[in-house]
């Protein structure tokens, strides 16, 4: 697919700029956005990263997944595999927890509080699980069996990964997570809750929040760049773009399915 190089210059505020935000001095982190079951991008852009990270020579390499592995696309396992597995090699991983593998441990403890979890792209779970899909209004006595059918389905890597999955990371001046954070709060004293689920207190906020937030969660049509954040859920599993943001030093670039290297670019 040709890159419009005009628009993403527009996009991301044309000549690439040093900026004061730095990430660890020696280390390159590669921040992936919500891949929701699309293994087959999840594949191309591994193979991508690993590309770009040969090329760019050494550093230590860090992979940060910003959550939401599962749900709408047909391959959640495989998504889990490839990112508990060792692709691309010699990275360092860190797994965050997105909403969508909350409500799945939700629905595994109490169907009957988390039945909305099916319309919300939990029905390809079940279905790639070979577990009948039960109507989010059903009897609970359906319900109920799905959730222990799931639960005895998950292999036992697959739930120590669910359940390993963590809220939060920091690296220099850059704090990972998967929705947001709460204004007002400090990082270090953040809920879980809003750090997976949180919206619009966080996307309407415009000042500081003590470091640059990486997120995922709410979808963009293009990676959303602003001083205070930078969203990377480009909506993978239905564009079949699936993004990653580079942070290096006070250097900053993308990489996305359908293309190769976009732009380096700072926030306006």
């Amino acid at each position: 697919m040709p890159i419009d190089l005009t628009r993403l210059k527009n996009l991301f505020g044309g000549k690439a700029r040093n900026t004061r935000i730095t990430a660890p001095a020696g280390e390159r982190i590669y921040a992936i956005g919500d891949v929701h079951g699309r293994a087959d991008l999840l594949e191309q852009l591994h193979d991508m990263i690993a590309r770009d990270a040969q090329a760019r020579g050494w550093a230590r390499n860090r992979l940060i997944y910003l959550g939401d592995y599962i749900d709408r696309g047909p391959e959640s396992r495989r998504v889990m595999a490839l990112a508990m597995g060792d692709s691309p090699q010699g990275f360092s991983k860190v797994h965050l927890r997105g909403n969508h593998e909350d409500m799945l441990q939700e629905f595994l403890r109490d169907p009957r509080r988390a039945s909305a979890w099916l319309n919300m792209g939990g029905d390809a779970v079940l279905r790639e699980y070979g577990v009948p899909i039960p109507s989010e209004f059903g009897h609970e006595d359906n319900l109920i069996r799905a959730s222990s059918q799931l639960a005895g389905a998950l292999l036992p890597q697959e739930r120590e990964f669910l359940l390993g999955l963590k809220p939060c990371y920091r690296a220099g001046g850059y704090f990972f997570t998967h929705a947001g954070v709460r204004p007002g709060v400090p990082l270090d004293q953040q809920s879980e809750h809003d750090l997976t689920w949180i919206r619009s207190p966080f996307l309407n906020y415009n000042k500081d929040f003590g470091a640059v937030v990486v997120h995922g969660h709410t979808i963009c049509n293009e990676v959303e760049i602003k001083t205070n954040r930078i969203g990377i859920d480009t909506g993978a599993h239905a564009t079949g773009k699936l993004t990653c943001l580079i942070l290096e030093t006070n250097k900053r670039w993308l990489l996305q399915t359908g293309h190769e290297l976009l732009t380096a670019f700072a926030p306006p």
